[in-house]
């Protein structure tokens, strides 16, 4: 039997290796919060449901592509307090930002 070529084990790496993904995550109360400091609330949704339903599409179609979608609660003050420390204003940017730190913290990379 033959051993593998380095593109194939590459690519077997690849298919194990689970992308994960975080998801800026509100309930009604903190979406509310965080929509009404931010500095571009036309990016949210008219309303929470709507928001929601929008978001629990999007992690169904990454699951379904084999993405990996953990849902990150968004704690207005924690947000507001990276902000500051980061000298960033409540964005999309620093929200998917804050997302992306905190997932990295949470899976040690």
């Amino acid at each position: 039997m033959r051993k593998p070529t380095l593109s194939q084990r590459l690519k077997a790496k690849k298919r194990s290796q689970a992308l994960i993904i975080g998801l800026t995550w509100y309930n009604e109360e903190t979406w509310a919060q965080v929509k009404a400091s931010a500095t571009d609330p036309e990016c949210f949704e008219d309303s929470f449901e709507k928001w929601k339903a929008v978001a629990i599409k999007a992690r169904s179609e990454f699951q379904r592509s084999g993405v990996r979608a953990i849902e990150c609660l968004i704690v207005p003050e924690e947000l507001s307090a990276w902000c500051a420390s980061h000298g960033q204003e409540n964005n999309s940017t620093s929200r998917a930002e804050f997302v992306s730190e905190n997932l990295s913290a949470a899976f040690g990379q």
